[in-house]
């Protein structure tokens, strides 16, 4: 008799630990291939275009993850700045963009000029880009490195926070000269770099 209540005391237990739970519906996102996608302003100005092979929609709080991103910036209705990285998220009803892996910002405003990093942040209510985690910016010159750095879209000034390694290539494209510093700043516009230490 024994043995019989032991066994009906622990079929619920086996019952109860097979009991399968169903995902959230909520959070499963709605694949798309081959996405290529325009973002605009309420002036109808484009402000930037992604594409990606293998992207998914999560509809419940309207965030768009991307694979292998392809990103065009625009100002004036011209293409600024490319970036690619391998993972991307655009999220907040597309007012926030952030990149990571592997991320390679290059502009069309000097030419050979890339920007490097492990991750790119941009709100686009605001004018600046965010980079952050092995920065380094190179051209056929030079070359500055350090661990955080923010471009301004408006006047196109990278700024570069301590600590900052700063390297003058010679004409065999080789390191010449090396200057470490707490802050630098490099002005896409004029190729031309400034050093300021703060305190």
């Amino acid at each position: 008799m024994n043995k019989i209540y032991k066994l009906l005391f622990i079929i619920p237990i086996i019952i109860a630990g097979c009991k399968t739970t169903e995902p959230d519906k909520k959070l499963i996102g709605q694949s798309i291939d081959n996405l290529d996608m325009n973002i605009f302003s309420k002036k109808g100005e484009k402000l930037f275009a992604i594409k990606s092979p293998n992207s998914i929609y999560i509809k419940e709080n309207n965030t768009f993850k991307l694979e292998e991103t392809i990103i065009n910036l625009y100002k004036d209705n011209q293409t600024e700045y490319i970036i690619s990285s391998d993972k991307s998220q655009l999220s907040k009803n597309n007012k926030l963009l952030e990149l990571n892996g592997n991320v390679l910002v290059k502009t069309l405003i000097q030419h050979g000029e890339k920007l490097y990093a492990n991750s790119f942040t941009w709100n686009i209510l605001n004018s600046e880009y965010l980079l952050v985690g092995n920065v380094k910016f190179e051209n056929n010159s030079i070359t500055l490195s350090s661990d955080k750095a923010i471009l301004n879209k408006d006047n196109n000034i990278i700024e570069f926070f301590n600590p900052v390694k700063y390297k003058i290539k010679d004409s065999n494209n080789n390191k010449s000269f090396e200057i470490n510093s707490e802050n630098a700043y490099y002005n896409i516009n004029t190729k031309s770099v400034s050093f300021k230490s703060k305190g």
